[in-house]
């Protein structure tokens, strides 16, 4: 039996591992076809790509080769894109300019640079009225290094190395030393030299410094261009300067462009180096030429860098793209005109000393697009009456409005209940405890909510602001007030744009000036316009909003971006569209109110009568603030003015448009005259039958 045993177990070891082999076999050359066909697939895969990529694909990565391999620089800033007013009208375009310019080469010396300058000199008429007597010692200086260094003394130098005393000092003492007569012997030769030296190396090293933009002759300009390989960096470019179809008209507004000679400006350096740009690329440096300088930058010409290293064109660019603006230039032609005439006209009348600008603005209440914006400044020098653009201040300068913002006011009453629609209050003046009478312009008699704003009582006003508080008046009486009690009113006045910024498209704009102090007084004061100041903008925005039915517009400047490589502004690339920011948080009916009270205002018998005309179907509000300037420039406000306010939209059924014009400091008390300049009146009489002559 055990032999069997033996035999048999024999026989399944045999048979076991036959089997095993075979399932393992089976196994390896499973997972070796497997192996096949995944090799087989990818040799597919591969091949196809090729194919793909040598006969399908084989132009653009020959192409994309080329580019990666090319040798190439990028050429000068590109002219920027035109800008339009609204109806097409040509502002700002570009003007060809030939410049002569220096790019410092690697390792060139001083002493080569000096003889270039005085080379360049014999060549150019170069006008060297800026040179300064600081540039023509660092000019010695340079010129003259050996005898410069020997006026160091050793224990200076000594002083260096212990570094008690700075490079810079070094220098300063070489510039100090060079002496008068030194000086006196330069002739005309070597001050244009000098100018021309300083010229080459100031700003960035290695950025092209414009030597000459004005007035290039022809025979400059070829000499350079035929000569540029033995000058060591001067050369020659056609550049662009910006042109002003309308003269200083709107200028400020439209905003500057570096120059050629300074490129990207120090103080916007960082901003634009991290958009991409070159050091001495031309970007806009202020107002909508940098608020949309991504729309008006060009795009520069791509050249190939030759076997003899000339430049060869291999993509042209194009200019900057073109905008079209809001504005409507006619109008505003027609609005600084109006504004340096009544300018002129007012400093010919009493007690207007202190006056010294308007301010105007025009908007489309329901788009919230500005169709013009001014503000003019008068200075007298020289005996001499000059009028100056003081048009930023419109986002900018901070005013005491007066009563124009009662409508606001109004709101915060049916707002907290403290005033109802027809309520009848006695005008009379108000007495706290530590303060003075707090009067209307003149008594009143019995007023309503609407001829409340139509004659602008202040005290009104002020029993509103009392129940807002939470008080009862009686005369004498104490009235305590919190930070809560003034935001009753503010949080109001921001839905209609006072004290916030509006939104508009410029690079700055002020929220105004916020009051600090709770004095129970001064929140009668607010409720009036006399306390926190608000800019001409947001004043815009504020009478834009009422006309709006409560509804608050971003006002705006830019209208469409159009591209510059299709015909003349046929393709849009950018509409810009218009932005509701808020509605105001009342009832319609109390809206509706403020808006029957604006049109009284402008009836006959109103503070507004006869500022428009009754035929446009104005409403509005006129205002009247106490205002301090400091008269003698000592840092102290210590006088008090009169300044006057004015808001208003028309039709007021269908309201189209809006004015905002603001006089600050008409008026001053000194020599007991109270005759007090209407010139504010006469600006909006002018301005608002300008705007209806062209928009009938």
């Amino acid at each position: 039996m055990k032999k069997i045993y033996k035999k048999r177990k024999k026989i399944n070891i045999k048979y076991n591992y036959y089997k095993n082999y075979k399932d393992i076999k089976e196994i390896i050359e499973k997972r070796y076809n497997i192996l096949i066909g995944l090799i087989t697939l990818i040799v597919i895969i591969l091949f196809i790509n090729l194919f793909y990529i040598q006969i399908v694909k084989k132009e653009y990565y020959q192409s994309e080769l080329k580019e990666l391999t090319l040798n190439t620089i990028l050429g000068s800033t590109a002219p920027r894109g035109r800008i339009y007013d609204r109806n097409h009208k040509l502002l700002v375009d570009n003007e060809p300019v030939r410049v002569i310019y220096y790019k410092k080469i690697k390792n060139i010396k001083t002493k080569e640079e000096i003889d270039l300058a005085y080379k360049m000199s014999d060549m150019l008429d170069i006008n060297y009225d800026k040179l300064t007597e600081n540039m023509l010692r660092d000019f010695w200086v340079k010129n003259n290094k050996e005898k410069a260094d020997k006026r160091i003394t050793e224990e200076e130098f000594q002083k260096l190395e212990e570094r008690k005393i700075t490079d810079d000092d070094i220098i300063k003492y070489k510039l100090e030393r060079v002496t008068e007569e030194e000086l006196k012997a330069y002739d005309n030769r070597d001050k244009e030299a000098a100018y021309i030296y300083y010229l080459m190396n100031k700003g960035y090293s290695y950025s092209e410094k414009t030597i000459k933009d004005e007035n290039v002759t022809d025979e400059e300009y070829a000499y350079v261009a035929t000569n540029y390989s033995k000058l060591k960096g001067f050369n020659v470019k056609l550049d662009w300067d910006r042109v002003y179809m309308y003269g200083d008209t709107f200028k400020t507004i439209l905003g500057t462009v570096s120059s050629s000679s300074s490129g990207i400006p120090s103080d916007l350096k960082d901003y634009y180096l991290n958009k991409g740009y070159d050091l001495n690329d031309r970007v806009g440096v202020s107002y909508l030429e940098y608020q949309y300088d991504d729309y008006l930058k060009g795009v520069k010409n791509t050249y190939e860098i030759g076997e003899n290293g000339e430049k060869i064109l291999i993509k042209e660019g194009k200019r900057g793209n073109d905008l079209v603006l809001t504005i409507d230039i006619e109008l505003q032609k027609k609005v600084e005109k109006i504004l340096e005439k009544q300018l002129l006209q007012a400093k010919r009348e009493p007690n207007t000393k202190y006056y010294n600008k308007s301010f105007v603005v025009i908007t489309n209440p329901k788009t919230g697009e500005i169709l013009a914006m001014a503000g003019k400044q008068i200075l007298k020098k020289n005996n001499k009456y000059k009028i100056y653009d003081y048009t930023p201040g419109i986002t900018t300068s901070p005013v005491v409005v007066g009563s124009v913002i009662k409508g606001a006011s109004h709101i915060v009453g049916y707002n907290t209940g403290a005033l109802k629609i027809g309520e009848r209050r006695y005008d009379a003046c108000v007495k706290l405890a530590g303060t003075n009478l707090k009067c209307s312009w003149m008594p009143l008699g019995s007023l309503d909510d609407i001829s409340a704003l139509k004659y602008s009582s202040n005290t009104y006003q002020f029993y509103t602001a009392l129940k807002v508080a939470g008080a009862k008046y009686y005369y004498n009486m104490g009235l305590k007030v919190d930070e809560e009690d003034f935001n009753k009113y503010r949080d109001t006045f921001k839905q209609f744009g006072l004290g916030v910024k509006t939104g508009i498209d410029l690079p700055i704009e002020s929220v105004g000036y916020k009051g600090t102090s709770e004095n129970a007084g001064l929140l009668l004061d607010f409720s009036i316009g006399q306390y926190d100041n608000y800019t001409p903008i947001q004043l815009s925005q504020y009478i834009g909003t009422i006309a709006n039915d409560g509804v608050r517009m971003k006002p705006y400047l830019l209208k469409e971006v159009y591209d510059s490589s299709k015909k003349s502004l046929t393709s849009v690339i950018y509409t810009n569209k218009e932005e509701q920011l808020n509605k105001v948080e009342t009832e319609s009916k109390y809206l509706k109110r403020v808006q029957q009270g604006f049109k009284e205002v402008l009836k006959y018998g109103g503070t507004g009568s006869g500022y428009i005309d009754l035929k446009y179907k104005p409403a509005g509000k006129t205002g009247t603030s106490q205002s301090f300037v400091d008269s003698d420039n000592d840092g102290k406000i210590d006088k008090e003015t009169i300044s006057n306010t004015f808001v208003a939209y028309a039709p007021y059924d269908n309201p189209k448009v809006t004015f905002t014009v603001i006089s600050p400091d008409i008026y001053y008390n000194e020599n007991g005259s109270n005759y007090q300049t209407n010139v504010n009146r006469r600006i909006v009489k002018e301005v608002s039958n300008a705007y209806f002559e062209l928009y009938k």
